[in-house]
């Protein structure tokens, strides 16, 4: 059961997290870019997010600006971490952006000085967040990233990654790795009932004012 659904707005380039508060602790939907590192802590310790009370961490996919402080946090926070299978290369080996070439993953790499981690076990399709104390599934939405996936709640909530933007006004990422897979993720999502989106970049918005 979901208690609170706290959006951490780390500004700048910096994915949004997005901190779900139940009964029994806290999950993290992603985690930011490490150049917001500070920013991160204070939120989490402001909302009374511990060690001891972290059960999480759930990646929607693998750039930099999403997963940059999880390899941190999972230390610190000795908590488990989770993502698809199909961007779980880009964690391990610190190429941590879907965009572009070999080169050029390997140049930023180099200029992020990115920390390299190992997920601990890999979420699909369908998987269950139950056990971790919220309504919630996972919904495979390729297309930003070839591992890319979203959390719906029982009650509509929807952390879609960067499958959707609200920078300026809702809409379709422009960035995309697929942008067919894209399209169809986004058609996908008429087959379930969405009440807010909550984006990877920008501000929560209801699903009605997406124009399509």
């Amino acid at each position: 059961m979901i208690t609170n659904i706290k959006t951490i707005v780390l500004g700048g380039l910096a994915g949004n997290c997005y901190l779900i508060k139940n009964l029994s602790g806290y999950i993290l939907i992603d985690t930011g870019d490490k150049s917001k590192r500070k920013k991160l802590e204070k939120e989490l310790l402001k909302s009374g997010c511990t060690p001891e009370n972290l059960k999480l961490i759930l990646l929607t996919h693998g750039d930099f600006d999403h997963t940059g402080n999880c390899a941190y946090l999972k230390e610190k926070y000795h908590t488990k971490v989770a993502m698809h299978f199909h961007d779980e290369k880009m964690v391990k080996n610190g190429r941590n952006y879907s965009q572009g070439n070999s080169l050029f993953k390997k140049l930023l790499s180099t200029i992020l000085k990115i920390k390299t981690f190992n997920p601990d076990f890999n979420v699909d399709e369908g998987f269950s967040l139950m056990e971790y104390g919220i309504n919630a599934r996972i919904l495979y939405l390729p297309g930003h990233s070839k591992g890319s996936i979203g959390v719906l709640t029982d009650d509509g909530d929807l952390f879609c990654g960067d499958l959707l933007t609200n920078n300026k006004k809702p809409q379709l990422n422009r960035i995309n790795e697929n942008k067919r897979e894209l399209i169809s993720s986004l058609w996908k999502l008429k087959n379930f009932f969405i009440h807010t989106v909550y984006p990877g970049h920008g501000v929560p918005f209801p699903i009605n004012s997406l124009e399509r």
